[in-house]
Protein backbone atom coordinates (compact mmCIF):
# COMPACT_ATOMS: atom_id res chain seq x y z
CA UNK A 1 0.00 0.00 0.00
CA UNK A 2 1.21 3.57 -1.03
CA UNK A 3 0.14 6.62 -0.28
CA UNK A 4 0.21 9.20 -3.15
CA UNK A 5 1.72 12.72 -2.99
CA UNK A 6 1.38 16.18 -5.65
CA UNK A 7 5.36 15.75 -5.92
CA UNK A 8 4.50 12.15 -7.57
CA UNK A 9 6.34 10.52 -4.63
CA UNK A 10 5.05 7.39 -2.57
CA UNK A 11 5.77 6.32 0.76
CA UNK A 12 5.17 3.14 2.64
CA UNK A 13 1.69 2.89 4.45
CA UNK A 14 0.21 0.83 7.12
CA UNK A 15 -2.50 0.44 9.27
CA UNK A 16 -3.05 1.98 12.74
CA UNK A 17 -6.25 0.58 13.75
CA UNK A 18 -8.91 1.58 10.94
CA UNK A 19 -6.74 4.14 9.54
CA UNK A 20 -4.02 4.34 7.30
CA UNK A 21 -0.69 6.23 8.38
CA UNK A 22 2.78 6.27 7.15
CA UNK A 23 5.24 3.70 8.16
CA UNK A 24 7.15 5.77 9.47
CA UNK A 25 4.38 7.71 12.15
CA UNK A 26 3.26 4.27 13.25
CA UNK A 27 5.72 3.32 15.95
CA UNK A 28 5.02 6.62 17.48
CA UNK A 29 1.75 6.82 17.83
CA UNK A 30 1.80 3.04 19.22
CA UNK A 31 4.52 4.56 21.67
CA UNK A 32 1.70 6.99 22.85
CA UNK A 33 -0.95 4.47 23.31
CA UNK A 34 1.54 2.22 25.64
CA UNK A 35 2.59 5.40 27.34
CA UNK A 36 -1.08 6.70 28.21
CA UNK A 37 -2.03 3.14 29.43
CA UNK A 38 0.84 2.12 30.78
CA UNK A 39 -0.13 2.53 34.90
CA UNK A 40 -3.68 0.55 34.41
CA UNK A 41 -2.38 -1.49 31.55
CA UNK A 42 -1.97 -5.11 33.77
CA UNK A 43 -5.42 -4.28 35.50
CA UNK A 44 -7.20 -3.28 32.24
CA UNK A 45 -6.07 -6.99 31.11
CA UNK A 46 -7.72 -8.62 33.72
CA UNK A 47 -10.95 -6.63 33.28
CA UNK A 48 -11.50 -7.18 29.63
CA UNK A 49 -10.46 -10.53 29.78
CA UNK A 50 -12.39 -11.23 32.83
CA UNK A 51 -8.66 -12.58 34.26
CA UNK A 52 -8.60 -15.31 30.93
CA UNK A 53 -5.51 -14.13 29.69
CA UNK A 54 -3.80 -15.59 32.85
CA UNK A 55 -4.64 -18.74 32.08
CA UNK A 56 -3.64 -18.18 28.29
CA UNK A 57 -0.03 -17.39 29.82
CA UNK A 58 0.06 -20.07 31.63
CA UNK A 59 -0.81 -22.16 28.20
CA UNK A 60 1.81 -20.50 26.55
CA UNK A 61 4.17 -21.35 29.72
CA UNK A 62 3.06 -24.88 29.80
CA UNK A 63 3.60 -25.28 25.89
CA UNK A 64 6.98 -23.50 26.46
CA UNK A 65 7.80 -25.78 28.80
CA UNK A 66 10.56 -23.98 30.70
CA UNK A 67 14.25 -25.67 31.69
CA UNK A 68 16.61 -24.82 34.10
CA UNK A 69 19.49 -22.35 32.57
CA UNK A 70 17.54 -21.13 29.90
CA UNK A 71 17.49 -17.28 28.56
CA UNK A 72 14.61 -15.86 27.75
CA UNK A 73 14.20 -12.41 25.40
CA UNK A 74 10.26 -11.07 26.46
CA UNK A 75 9.76 -8.52 23.38
CA UNK A 76 6.55 -5.87 24.03
CA UNK A 77 7.51 -7.60 27.49
CA UNK A 78 6.36 -3.98 29.45
CA UNK A 79 5.44 -5.17 32.69
CA UNK A 80 6.87 -8.21 33.09
CA UNK A 81 3.62 -10.70 33.33
CA UNK A 82 5.30 -13.44 30.89
CA UNK A 83 8.66 -13.12 32.35
CA UNK A 84 7.94 -13.26 36.00
CA UNK A 85 5.68 -16.60 35.57
CA UNK A 86 8.62 -18.08 33.46
CA UNK A 87 10.90 -17.57 36.25
CA UNK A 88 8.74 -18.80 38.87
CA UNK A 89 8.56 -22.27 37.24
CA UNK A 90 12.43 -22.01 36.76
CA UNK A 91 12.83 -21.23 40.76
CA UNK A 92 15.64 -18.98 39.88
CA UNK A 93 17.64 -21.25 37.57
CA UNK A 94 16.94 -18.63 34.89
CA UNK A 95 16.97 -15.69 33.79
CA UNK A 96 14.80 -12.75 30.94
CA UNK A 97 16.00 -10.09 29.07
CA UNK A 98 12.56 -8.15 28.67
CA UNK A 99 12.22 -5.59 25.59
CA UNK A 100 9.50 -3.17 25.10
CA UNK A 101 9.42 0.16 22.72
CA UNK A 102 8.12 2.02 25.64
CA UNK A 103 9.87 3.36 28.77
CA UNK A 104 7.03 3.76 31.02
CA UNK A 105 5.95 0.29 30.56
CA UNK A 106 8.95 -0.85 31.67
CA UNK A 107 8.90 1.34 34.36
CA UNK A 108 6.11 -0.52 35.49
CA UNK A 109 7.80 -3.88 35.26
CA UNK A 110 10.81 -3.28 37.28
CA UNK A 111 7.95 -1.72 39.98
CA UNK A 112 6.30 -5.59 39.92
CA UNK A 113 10.14 -7.19 39.72
CA UNK A 114 11.06 -4.86 43.05
CA UNK A 115 7.96 -6.05 44.67
CA UNK A 116 7.92 -9.59 43.93
CA UNK A 117 12.18 -9.67 44.61
CA UNK A 118 12.83 -11.02 40.86
CA UNK A 119 14.87 -8.00 39.74
CA UNK A 120 17.92 -10.02 40.09
CA UNK A 121 17.00 -12.40 37.39
CA UNK A 122 16.11 -9.44 34.84
CA UNK A 123 17.41 -7.44 32.47
CA UNK A 124 14.91 -4.23 30.90
CA UNK A 125 16.23 -2.93 27.89
CA UNK A 126 14.06 -0.10 25.75
CA UNK A 127 14.82 -1.55 22.19
CA UNK A 128 12.63 -2.13 18.94
CA UNK A 129 11.05 -5.62 18.11
CA UNK A 130 12.59 -4.55 14.50
CA UNK A 131 15.95 -3.81 15.17
CA UNK A 132 16.54 -5.86 17.94
CA UNK A 133 20.26 -4.51 20.26
CA UNK A 134 21.23 -8.28 21.18
CA UNK A 135 23.67 -10.09 18.71
CA UNK A 136 23.11 -13.07 16.78
CA UNK A 137 22.20 -16.52 18.77
CA UNK A 138 21.55 -14.73 21.76
CA UNK A 139 18.59 -16.44 23.51
CA UNK A 140 16.79 -20.13 24.18
CA UNK A 141 13.15 -18.61 23.57
CA UNK A 142 11.69 -15.46 22.51
CA UNK A 143 8.39 -14.70 23.33
CA UNK A 144 6.01 -12.00 22.84
CA UNK A 145 2.19 -11.78 24.18
CA UNK A 146 -0.73 -9.29 22.51
CA UNK A 147 2.72 -7.03 21.44
CA UNK A 148 3.28 -7.85 17.67
CA UNK A 149 -0.18 -6.77 16.09
CA UNK A 150 1.47 -3.48 17.09
CA UNK A 151 4.30 -3.98 14.81
CA UNK A 152 4.85 -1.72 11.53
CA UNK A 153 6.38 -4.59 9.76
CA UNK A 154 5.01 -7.84 11.09
CA UNK A 155 7.67 -9.95 9.12
CA UNK A 156 10.50 -8.17 10.14
CA UNK A 157 10.06 -8.55 13.75
CA UNK A 158 9.64 -12.37 13.09
CA UNK A 159 13.65 -12.09 10.98
CA UNK A 160 14.90 -10.37 14.16
CA UNK A 161 13.30 -13.45 16.50
CA UNK A 162 14.99 -15.80 13.93
CA UNK A 163 18.01 -13.95 14.07
CA UNK A 164 18.76 -13.59 18.09
CA UNK A 165 17.76 -17.25 18.57
CA UNK A 166 20.16 -19.76 19.28
CA UNK A 167 19.67 -23.08 17.15
CA UNK A 168 17.35 -25.44 18.62
CA UNK A 169 15.92 -21.97 20.05
CA UNK A 170 11.94 -21.44 20.37
CA UNK A 171 9.54 -18.62 19.66
CA UNK A 172 5.91 -18.24 20.72
CA UNK A 173 4.02 -15.75 19.81
CA UNK A 174 0.80 -15.38 22.57
CA UNK A 175 -1.87 -12.88 20.42
CA UNK A 176 -5.68 -12.08 19.67
CA UNK A 177 -6.59 -13.95 16.91
CA UNK A 178 -9.92 -14.82 14.69
CA UNK A 179 -12.82 -16.27 16.69
CA UNK A 180 -14.15 -19.29 14.43
CA UNK A 181 -17.98 -20.14 15.53
CA UNK A 182 -20.28 -16.86 13.79
CA UNK A 183 -22.28 -16.35 16.67
CA UNK A 184 -19.48 -16.05 19.00
CA UNK A 185 -17.43 -13.61 16.58
CA UNK A 186 -20.63 -11.40 16.70
CA UNK A 187 -20.93 -11.21 20.31
CA UNK A 188 -17.39 -11.04 20.21
CA UNK A 189 -17.27 -7.63 18.57
CA UNK A 190 -20.27 -6.39 20.47
CA UNK A 191 -18.29 -6.91 23.09
CA UNK A 192 -15.29 -5.15 22.26
CA UNK A 193 -16.04 -2.43 20.58
CA UNK A 194 -19.30 -1.06 22.74
CA UNK A 195 -17.90 -2.24 25.74
CA UNK A 196 -14.20 -1.95 26.21
CA UNK A 197 -13.52 1.37 24.95
CA UNK A 198 -15.66 2.44 27.60
CA UNK A 199 -13.51 0.25 30.17
CA UNK A 200 -10.63 2.27 29.19
CA UNK A 201 -12.57 5.29 29.77
CA UNK A 202 -13.69 4.27 33.11
CA UNK A 203 -10.79 2.92 34.33
CA UNK A 204 -7.59 4.32 32.71
CA UNK A 205 -8.92 7.39 31.51
CA UNK A 206 -8.48 6.33 27.72
CA UNK A 207 -10.79 5.51 25.39
CA UNK A 208 -9.36 6.11 22.19
CA UNK A 209 -6.54 3.91 23.39
CA UNK A 210 -8.72 0.99 23.93
CA UNK A 211 -10.23 1.54 20.68
CA UNK A 212 -6.80 1.73 18.99
CA UNK A 213 -6.49 -1.81 20.17
CA UNK A 214 -9.60 -3.37 19.32
CA UNK A 215 -9.25 -2.17 16.02
CA UNK A 216 -5.72 -3.44 15.76
CA UNK A 217 -7.65 -7.59 16.53
CA UNK A 218 -9.18 -6.86 13.99
CA UNK A 219 -6.53 -5.68 11.24
CA UNK A 220 -4.30 -8.51 12.56
CA UNK A 221 -3.90 -11.54 9.99
CA UNK A 222 -5.56 -14.97 11.21
CA UNK A 223 -4.30 -17.82 12.26
CA UNK A 224 -3.22 -19.56 9.38
CA UNK A 225 -1.78 -16.52 7.48
CA UNK A 226 0.03 -15.85 10.45
CA UNK A 227 1.58 -18.95 10.75
CA UNK A 228 3.08 -19.02 6.86
CA UNK A 229 4.67 -15.50 7.79
CA UNK A 230 6.26 -17.55 10.34
CA UNK A 231 7.22 -20.19 8.51
CA UNK A 232 8.55 -17.71 5.78
CA UNK A 233 10.75 -15.98 8.33
CA UNK A 234 12.35 -19.49 8.74
CA UNK A 235 11.13 -21.32 11.71
CA UNK A 236 10.35 -25.00 11.59
CA UNK A 237 7.86 -27.19 12.80
CA UNK A 238 4.91 -24.08 12.99
CA UNK A 239 1.92 -24.90 14.86
CA UNK A 240 -0.43 -23.04 16.90
CA UNK A 241 -3.09 -23.65 19.54
CA UNK A 242 -6.38 -21.50 19.95
CA UNK A 243 -7.59 -20.70 22.90
CA UNK A 244 -11.35 -19.76 24.47
CA UNK A 245 -12.67 -20.47 20.23
CA UNK A 246 -10.20 -18.62 18.84
CA UNK A 247 -10.34 -15.09 20.77
CA UNK A 248 -6.19 -15.68 20.93
CA UNK A 249 -4.03 -17.88 19.95
CA UNK A 250 -0.86 -19.10 20.68
CA UNK A 251 1.90 -19.91 17.86
CA UNK A 252 4.99 -21.81 17.94
CA UNK A 253 8.30 -22.21 15.77
CA UNK A 254 11.77 -23.39 16.28
CA UNK A 255 15.00 -22.06 14.60
CA UNK A 256 16.84 -25.59 14.06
Amino acid sequence: MTDERETGESRPTTHFGFRDVAEGEKAGLVHGVFSSVASKYDVMNDVMSFRIHRLWKEALIDWMAPRPGMKLLDVAGGTGDVSFRVLDRLKGEGEATICDMTAAMLVEGRKRAEAESLSHALSWVCGDAMKLPFPDRSFDAYTIAFGIRNVTRIGDALREAYRVLKPGGRFLCLEFSRVDPPLMRKAYDLYSFHVIPRMGQAIAGDRDSYQYLVESIRKFPDQDTFAAMIREAGFSRVAYRNQTLGVAAIHSGWRL
